[in-house]
């Protein structure tokens, strides 16, 4: 994996929750948007909306409503990654889409020597955090990335691939 850039990437990405507090770049922001802009998606209908949370005053709101709050305000930036349901057509499929989509956000994060952590417990108050954002009926919220220069070097380790794979059933001929 050592050799491609993409697998390199995939293998060393980890969930950094602790930050410089150094702002990020428009730029850096915006090419990391427009990976998750580029994930796949059934019918190609694109079910996600994004919005960038960097207000410190929002951002202490949301806080407010995870176990994460540190995190969250220590973060430079949050991207909040909505299901936008007019565009929906199949929510476990679509569920799957922003899934990717995250996960485009995340590797472009890292490949930008950025750090980012995928957060999903405040979906326990979604509806207040999309109150928070003033998010529309039409959006719901997914997920919170929170977003910085890494101030730590987690290790992390996977479970070995064989206790992962499962092999099919036998069939007789």
């Amino acid at each position: 994996m050592k050799n491609n850039e993409v697998l390199h990437a995939i293998a060393s990405r980890r969930s950094i929750r602790k930050f410089t507090g150094e702002d990020i770049n428009a730029e850096s922001i915006s090419l990391i948007l427009e990976a998750g802009r580029w994930a796949p998606s059934g019918l190609n209908n694109q079910p996600w909306r994004f919005m960038v949370v960097d207000a410190l005053g929002t951002r202490e709101r949301l806080a407010a409503l995870t176990k994460y709050a540190r995190i969250v305000r220590e973060c430079a930036a949050c991207i909040a990654v909505f299901y936008h349901h007019p565009e929906g057509y199949d929510r476990d499929k679509d569920a799957m889409a922003i899934g990717a989509s995250i996960q485009n956000m995340l590797l472009a994060a890292h490949a930008l020597g950025l750090g980012a952590v995928w957060l999903g417990e405040i979906l326990n108050r979604k509806e207040e955090a999309a109150g928070v954002l003033g998010a529309g009926n039409d959006l719901e919220l997914m997920a919170l990335i929170a977003l910085g220069f890494p101030a730590e070097t987690p290790r992390g380790s996977r479970k070995d691939l064989q206790t992962l794979v499962v092999a099919p059933p036998a069939h007789d001929g």
